[in-house]
């Protein structure tokens, strides 16, 4: 299997987990003290649900399908995240904290895939993606600083 092709299953399956997550919080905040974030949650589910497509689809341009569920990794993360949701129930500050664990993990997982031999258009896409996962976790971090 390519390097393409680990980074992407692995971004893929990040970017699932981010699109469900942030669904999840966002569902949680529209009727918490803090309605508000409720739009940014939903703003970032769809951004997470759209970079999934486009690694797919470049995938399905190299023959590779990277839309396969289910590494260890994701799975033991999804899996914490479900624990975090259980513990923290509907305060908006520690939904606000789950996400904000839930980017770090995201910045990790790009950082990992731009170690890895990319070839140039895909490195391209990881590269503007993490950018993009990088402003979500500061846009995270300032809501959180500011509430």
């Amino acid at each position: 299997m390519s390097d393409d092709a680990k980074a992407a299953k692995e971004l893929v399956e990040t970017l699932k987990d981010g699109e469900k997550g942030y669904a999840s919080a966002a569902d949680k905040l529209r009727d918490s003290d803090r309605p508000e974030w409720a739009t940014t949650m939903q703003r970032f589910s769809e951004q997470r649900a759209g970079f999934a497509r486009e690694i797919v689809e470049m995938g399905h341009e190299y023959g590779d399908d990277v839309d396969e569920s289910g590494t260890v990794t994701a799975a033991l993360h999804r899996g914490w995240l479900s624990l975090k949701d259980a513990v923290t129930g509907d305060d908006p500050d520690a939904v606000l904290g789950a996400a904000e664990t839930g980017e770090d993990h995201a910045v990790k997982e790009y950082e990992d895939a731009l170690k890895m031999d990319l070839s140039v258009g895909f490195r391209e896409v990881v590269v503007r993606q993490q950018a993009d996962v990088i402003a979500a976790r500061d846009e995270l971090k300032a809501l959180k600083n500011a509430g």
